[in-house]
């Protein structure tokens, strides 16, 4: 079962990531460390396998 874009938001935030706001349904969030991701829909809506994949990745691109 797919993840809900608030959930991926949600992750992104505990790992250290400020929401800098967007356009319509874009979030763009971004790290102290340089990092960066646009995730894309409403909050309820069921997240895409490459938004989970994109999220993944921004948050094993964080230094520790």
């Amino acid at each position: 079962m797919p993840k809900k874009v608030g959930e991926l938001i949600r992750r992104l935030k505990k790992a250290g990531f400020v929401d800098r706001g967007g356009k319509g349904s874009h979030r763009n969030l971004t790290h102290p460390s340089g990092v960066k991701i646009t995730i894309s829909g409403n909050l309820g809506h069921d997240a895409k396998k490459y938004q989970e994949r994109a999220v993944e990745k921004a948050i094993r691109e964080v230094p520790k």
